[in-house]
């Protein structure tokens, strides 16, 4: 979508000034710890783009408070990189890049605000090559450093902490099937049927760069097989997360052009498991 484009779907230019007005009528408040998710053509032309955001949200929340974004690693190798052909994966553990938390870019799929944000000066990255998050503020790093190699998603991952610290996630015009804290309420919920993954990336250990076994809930194509509760076509985490605004979770209002959300982590967490425990049982 051009700026021209943006211009006529909106009254003006989203200014930092004018998205911190929506933010704090939304309820960011100073001091909040805050996991956020960001459709940058729904907010409208926003002048300066990313780094506006991100200045309007750091605003928001103050010095006390931290922003934190899902990154991923947009060079990670597939799951299924084991079936390759013998001689492709010869060549690719021969020379693929160890993962660096300071260098790999974020996986484009998550748009350009985590990438944004985790290149700002003291921001801090999480370890893991496959499922990193990073963050900026006070505290970062209580929320990114020992991230769990093993289920990245469940105990002791920053989606944990953020949940154990009191945290929030805003939905900034982004779709409700983008919350990705849910991930975390599939990696707790006892519910059959359960699936997981295995995978190998390079990372590096003592200076030196090693390949390292991988054992996490199938974050790609599902935890769990949701379709004898899910309409065709509708994402799990869409109906999931509109099931919990119907019942009477989080605040919605305007930022800029697009509708927002700002959720309790805690309260998405414990909605996300009673439903998947309930509806799959």
């Amino acid at each position: 979508m051009d700026e021209l484009d943006l211009l006529e779907r909106s009254d003006g230019p989203v200014t930092r000034r004018g998205l911190v007005r929506g933010l704090s009528g939304l309820g960011l408040a100073g001091g909040d710890i805050v996991m956020f998710h960001t459709r940058m053509s729904s907010l409208g032309y926003v002048a300066g783009g990313p780094q506006t955001v991100i200045d309007a949200l750091r605003d928001t929340v103050g010095d006390s408070g931290t922003l934190m974004v899902t990154c991923g690693w947009n060079d990670a190798l597939p799951y299924d990189f084991g079936d390759w052909p013998a001689e492709w994966q010869a060549a690719v553990r021969a020379e693929h890049p160890a993962f660096d938390p300071r260098l790999s870019e974020g996986d484009h799929d998550n748009g350009r605000l985590p990438e944004a944000l985790r290149r700002r000066p003291g921001a801090v990255r999480s370890r893991h090559p496959d499922a990193s998050f990073a963050a900026l503020g006070p505290a970062a790093h209580s929320l990114m450093d020992d991230h769990p190699w093993d289920d990245p998603h469940g105990p002791g991952s920053p989606l944990a902490r953020l949940t154990a610290m009191g945290g929030r996630v805003l939905l900034l015009g982004a779709p409700l099937d983008t919350l990705t804290l849910l991930h975390h309420a599939e990696a707790l919920a006892k519910a059959p049927g359960k699936r997981f993954v295995d995978y190998e990336q390079p990372i590096t250990v003592n200076g030196d760069r090693v390949w390292r076994h991988f054992h996490d809930i199938d974050s790609e194509d599902g935890a769990f097989d949701y379709s004898p509760v899910v309409p065709e076509g509708q994402d799990p985490f869409e109906a999931i997360t509109r099931d919990m605004i119907d019942a009477g979770h989080g605040r919605q209002g305007k930022v800029g052009a697009a509708t927002s959300h700002l959720f309790e982590a805690s309260d998405v967490v414990d909605f996300g498991v009673d439903w998947i425990e309930s509806k799959l049982a």
